[in-house]
């Protein structure tokens, strides 16, 4: 069979019609679906970790540690994630010695097998919400349990209202290499409807903080869309955003999952449509601040993120893990992936606690992909990237995937979404601005239409 995608009959999608914002997950940061991940499956994880990783892998897979900081000073109206902004000193200390805890868990198990993590994420909730002093009492602990010598990345999220020159000069004193400020927007109004507890007085005295402390790596988050927004302020959002010249600028589509603040209120008042702009409209807004930061240089290195300087920029994170890296994950509600095995642990903060006190892993659920279902996670994944090499794939798992997912990339070419050539296998950019909905073409039959969460 040849490996180039062959011609067939099935006739062009008609143009999209302008799509509302409805409740749900659009946003696919995993495959099969969290929806399948089940409390059965547990024995699944625990017995990968009792296997070192040459028992799955030929040669060990990369290994990173992300950790989860559930603690706000406020809870946005559209965030999804496991967050507390009720928690004491006394509670947050709790937490802290409980991931440190669970990591020591973790690294007394064969699937460690002595390995050093290479890339470190930081993750929340605000992991700047911790005291300098909790912070390092955090860190100091980690490196004890898990030496970080060979550490290439160590992300770090915050929210600029948490930050001052004397945290930010601790967090880079710690190891931190990317510094990933929560911005969102800049226009006060909007922060302030949308939940936000910093205003964008804030944002500029931690960015210029930041800058003189002397961070790697920058990044700054936007959202498209959020509560109120209008085209005139998205276009300041957008050069403000230039003005600071981050390395790298992170934008996201706003969605509304069934967990949010804004989805309780469209379910108390009976509304099915979210009150955000409409898919189209959002896909434009990204489109345009994609179009701004190409002119002043910078380059579309995902369907999420542009980069000031691609040569020298890197997301070490995102990119091992969506090659399939071990990622041992720990704190309430996170999520991980340790030799084939997806896993998340509980998703309570007592729960998680008790459980990690009693000197047991936090469990939740878990779930062993297939074959087929680890060749289409990696592949999806990547796919956000904008290309992908045919070579990787066919080489990594046995099957070019041009052949493998020949059905769903014809029907990706006929809509006028897929670029083609030699051994790249490429989204254009229309496909790229609404590359999430596109993915679920190459779910299987099982995974297409269920819940995502």
């Amino acid at each position: 069979m040849s490996n180039a995608i062959a011609t067939h009959s099935v006739p062009k999608a008609p143009p999209l019609e302008p799509q509302r914002t409805t409740a749900g997950n659009y946003f696919v940061s995993n495959y099969p679906p969290f929806s399948f991940w089940q409390p059965a499956f547990v024995p699944q994880l625990e017995a990968a970790i009792e296997r070192p990783p040459d028992a799955v892998h030929p040669a060990a897979p990369q290994l990173g540690v992300y950790v989860h900081i559930p603690f706000c000073r406020k809870r946005c109206h559209f965030c999804y994630f496991k967050v507390y902004t009720d928690k004491d000193a006394k509670e947050i200390r709790g937490y802290l010695d409980a991931l440190l805890a669970e990591l020591a868990l973790y690294a007394a198990k064969p699937f460690v097998g002595g390995r050093r993590p290479s890339f470190v994420y930081f993750g929340g909730g605000t992991p700047s919400y911790l005291s300098v002093d909790q912070l390092r009492h955090l860190t100091d602990g980690m490196k004890r349990c898990l030496p970080w010598d060979q550490v290439e990345e160590v992300t770090f999220e915050c929210e600029p209202g948490t930050l001052t020159d004397r945290k930010l000069a601790a967090i880079r004193e710690l190891g931190v290499t990317r510094l990933s400020l929560g911005i969102e927007h800049f226009d006060d109004h909007i922060l302030e409807v949308n939940g936000r507890a910093h205003r964008s007085a804030e944002i500029a005295r931690a960015y210029a903080y930041a800058r003189q402390v002397g961070f790697p790596q920058i990044n700054i988050d936007l959202i498209a869309g959020m509560l109120e927004e209008t085209e005139a302020k998205w276009r300041l959002a957008v050069a403000k955003t230039l003005a600071l010249e981050p390395d790298s600028v992170t934008i996201y589509q706003m969605e509304i999952p069934y967990n949010t603040t804004i989805y309780q209120q469209m379910k108390a008042t009976g509304k099915l449509v979210a009150p955000v702009a409409d898919w189209d409209t959002k896909r434009r807004w990204v489109a345009y601040a994609w179009a701004e930061l190409e002119k002043a240089g910078y380059a579309i290195a995902s369907a999420y993120t542009a980069v000031k300087d691609k040569a020298n920029t890197r997301f070490i994170y995102r990119d091992r893990l969506w090659a399939g890296a071990d990622l041992l994950s720990v704190g309430v509600a996170s999520f991980g992936h340790i030799g084939g095995t997806h896993y998340q642990n509980h998703h309570d903060f007592l729960p998680y606690v008790a459980a990690v006190n009693a000197g047991r892993l936090p469990i939740y659920r878990a779930l062993t992909p297939s074959a087929e279902e680890r060749y289409i996670r990696e592949f999806i994944l990547q796919l956000k990237l904008g290309s992908v090499s045919a070579a990787y794939f066919a080489q990594k798992f046995g099957v070019d995937p041009r052949v493998q997912f020949a059905a769903p990339l014809l029907t990706l070419r006929d809509w006028g979404f897929l670029q083609n050539g030699g051994d790249r296998i490429a989204i254009t950019r229309a496909g790229l601005l609404q590359v999430d909905r596109l993915l679920h073409e190459f779910f299987k039959p099982e995974h297409r239409g269920a819940r995502y969460a």
